[in-house]
């Protein structure tokens, strides 16, 4: 039986998130940033930039936030991917949480605005991140960080990116990144798992909506090449990977997916925290006042701080 605040919010959820796989992507984004609360936490660091960085496939935005501090030791820099199925979702609609991220854990925090499809399909978006992961650990200095503390952070769809970067860090030279951390990240578009069966309607991210997030990545149901720098399970090996915090809740159809990814990381020796929420659904660590989640972003913000220690040095290259 479900917790009574639990189950009071799923309803209002799902009777209010709209039906997205009925829309195009201007649409549902539209209806979906139409629901956006205001944030009420801008005083949580001591300055929020915007930035456009360069990269190979044109510009990029970024906003960084810096903690409040005496601007002593450099801080880890965490760079981040929000979450909305690759086609939802924007730097505002995790302003609010990168800035509780930031202060909790004292890093400077990096959210990457990254390209979304339908127009931008796969590997656009992890294409995007990989860049500002390299881009985060050249300028970390000016940004008061360290090089050698550099973190791959997302939820859902962000959480997809975060580890499918640290794939690609390992396989193409770099940077070294010192942890990742998965929040019920997407991993795998073939939706045949059992949580997909049990947790198909009813718990706010439904089937329906995850195969049309794939499609509108995908373009289709082909997967491009290399296939693990888009559906990061079907990587050869795990070997060598970055400590990680993977996140899953019990309620969601993500949940043995981000499972099965803990599970290959743990046999490949990769150092790794795994937090389960049995009784709690897609998408709640970020509801600001939601109970639950208040308590599972602090134990998220100690987890970060904890799996930080141990970074390889990085020297940028020439």
């Amino acid at each position: 039986m479900l917790d009574t605040e639990v189950s009071g919010l799923l309803k209002v959820l799902d009777e209010g998130f709209p039906p997205v796989h009925q829309m195009t992507g201007a649409q549902a984004r539209a209806a979906v940033a139409a629901r956006r609360a205001p944030v009420d936490n801008l005083d949580d660091v001591r300055a929020a930039e915007d930035r456009v960085i360069d990269t190979e496939d044109g510009s990029l935005r970024v906003r960084i936030y810096h903690p409040h501090g005496d601007g002593g030791e450099p801080l880890p820099v965490i760079v981040f991917f929000h979450g909305g199925g690759f086609v939802l979702c924007d730097l505002e609609s995790h302003d609010g949480f990168c800035r509780r991220m930031a202060k909790h854990t004292r890093a400077v925090v990096v959210s990457v605005d990254y390209r979304l499809a339908p127009e931008h399909r796969a590997p656009a978006a992890a294409r995007d991140a990989y860049a500002a992961v390299r881009w985060a650990a050249l300028h970390a200095a000016e940004l008061g960080g360290d090089p050698n503390r550099i973190v791959t952070a997302g939820d859902s769809a962000g959480g997809n990116l975060a580890a499918v970067v640290c794939l690609m860090a390992r396989d193409l030279g770099g940077p070294p990144i010192a942890a990742q951390i998965l929040v019920y990240p997407v991993i795998e578009p073939s939706l045949d798992s059992d949580s997909y069966r049990r947790y198909a309607t009813g718990y706010f991210n439904t089937r329906d909506a995850m195969r049309w997030y794939w499609r509108q990545y995908l373009g289709g149901d082909a997967v491009p090449e290399p296939a693990h720098h888009v559906a990061p399970l079907r990587a050869a090996d795990h070997v060598g990977l970055p400590p990680a915090v993977v996140v899953t809740a019990g309620l969601d159809p993500l949940c043995d997916e981000g499972r099965d990814y803990a599970a290959a990381l743990a046999r490949c020796g990769v150092p790794l925290v795994h937090r389960h929420y049995p009784g709690l659904f897609h998408g709640f660590l970020t509801i600001a006042a939601f109970g639950p989640a208040v308590c599972a972003r602090d134990i998220l913000w100690a987890d970060i701080t904890s799996i930080l220690p141990g970074a390889t040095p990085w020297k940028a290259p020439a």
